[in-house]
């Protein structure tokens, strides 16, 4: 059995920073979690007309083997463009 953390969400997960912002007049939002430190990543992406940004990157034949943030956002081309705002600390994403 798994177990949860004190709040049985992704913030329990050491390492790992969440950041949202949203606007309820645009009903718009995203959500970005930040990796403290270099992070290996996959991703399945599944459905008929995914909206997805960099993800081919994370394909094994790929030269990028880690990342820095994920973004979580709505598939709209305005959705896409939300990771265009997201900067790590050190510059880095």
């Amino acid at each position: 059995m798994f177990r949860t953390g004190p709040r049985n969400l992704i913030t329990d997960v050491a390492g790992l920073r969440v950041g949202n912002a949203s606007d309820a007049r645009l009903k718009s939002g995203v959500t970005t979690v930040l990796c403290d430190a270099s992070t290996v990543a996959g991703v399945q992406i599944l459905g008929g007309a995914p909206g997805t940004r960099e993800t081919d990157l994370l394909e094994p034949h790929n030269s990028v083997d880690v990342v820095h943030a994920v973004v979580l956002s709505g598939g709209s081309a305005f959705g896409l463009d939300a990771a265009s705002g997201v900067h790590h600390i050190d510059g880095i994403v």
